[in-house]
């Protein structure tokens, strides 16, 4: 089968992409950076910005099926950065898979997009959108997702997944900034520290997209819809994230701030950062203080029974494998 990845230099998509070559597949990834090391391994690589639509059809064209894991993540930065990827470029993907005849979409979403601000336990995929959003990201994800699930029919099969805190070796993005907090003694449990949440391994996402896009067909009756993906059990956040600290040599954290004080500050930073011009992004943030806080883990049962999605690594081997990956790249002493 012919595959686009779009996003295929990233983190979850050079996983989805390794996975592909693994079972044989034809593999063209479509990024903004450049990839040599893929083209090394027999990948087709080409250079995209999804807000072009031109350039996505081209990318496009030909191809059997497109799993699309490319967007803008964060929580802080430019409305018009989020739109153009997130919104523009999701809806440029779709409207070229129906033009060139793509049979399989397989879309990368967020839990976050149903996220409210309280405890989801053991939540289902009958979980509404809510009213509002308190972050750009998961506002324009949740707007990606509609259009990728709306675009499901006959000709084109959708599927939208939502792998939650995606971690493990090669992780740009969510673990170097914990480690970093960490080693300047700045990580602090937020509420009361036994919120548990679900994390999702990065060959487990890697995984579910596979198994997902092998089942996916027009007419399947599982198609057009939203399915949490992520690890067999939840954590307890805090206590798995001073585990892995601990394992790696870095301090964990112990202090504690109510969720009341940390949404207060977030809601005083962003005004400061929005205001001021500030660079980068706020230490804190409304939506964070919630992700922090709140319980969020879901049932895999949905995943399950559709196309068959079971975790490949369980909790303690992903954990030997991560703590190897980072331990010799990291530097354990404290930093100002």
């Amino acid at each position: 089968m012919r595959v686009l990845v779009t996003g295929g230099g990233g983190f979850l998509g050079q996983a989805i992409v390794e996975r592909l070559i693994g079972l044989g597949h034809e593999v063209t990834s479509a990024a903004r950076g450049d990839y040599p090391e893929l083209r090394a391994r027999g990948v087709r690589t080409v250079r995209l910005d999804l807000g072009d639509a031109a350039a996505v059809a081209a990318a496009v064209a030909g191809m059997d099926a497109v799993v699309h894991t490319a967007a803008k993540a964060g929580v802080w930065g430019p409305r018009a950065e989020y739109e153009r990827a997130n919104v523009d470029g999701t809806r440029h993907v779709v409207e070229a898979c129906l033009a060139a005849g793509v049979a399989r979409l397989v879309h990368t979403s967020s839990p976050s997009v149903v996220f409210d601000g309280h405890d989801h336990e053991n939540a289902g995929n009958d979980l509404p959108y809510p009213a509002r959003h308190e972050a750009i990201y998961p506002e324009t994800k949740a707007r990606a997702e509609r259009l990728v699930l709306g675009a499901n029919g006959p000709a084109l099969a959708t599927v939208s997944l939502r792998p939650h805190l995606i971690w493990g070796p090669r992780d740009p993005h969510l673990l170097p900034r914990l480690f970093d907090r960490a080693r300047r003694g700045l990580l602090r449990i937020v509420g009361s520290g036994h919120n548990r949440v679900s994390i999702t391994y990065v060959d487990n996402a890697a995984e579910a997209h596979v198994a997902a896009l092998l089942a996916l067909g027009p007419g399947v009756p599982w198609a057009g819809r939203a399915y949490f993906v992520n690890d067999a059990e939840p954590v307890v956040l805090w206590q798995w994230l001073n585990g892995l600290l601990t394992r790696l040599g870095l301090r964990p954290a112990k202090s504690r701030v109510p969720l009341g004080v940390a949404r207060t500050a977030g809601a005083m930073l962003e005004t400061a950062w929005r205001t001021l011009g500030l660079p980068g992004e706020p230490p804190m943030t409304r939506f964070v203080a919630a992700q922090l806080a709140a319980s969020h883990w879901y049932d895999l049962g949905p995943a399950r029974a559709a196309f068959g999605y079971a975790p490949p690594v369980d909790a303690e081997e992903a954990l030997r494998r991560t703590v190897e990956w980072w331990a010799p790249r990291l530097d354990p002493s404290p930093r100002a």
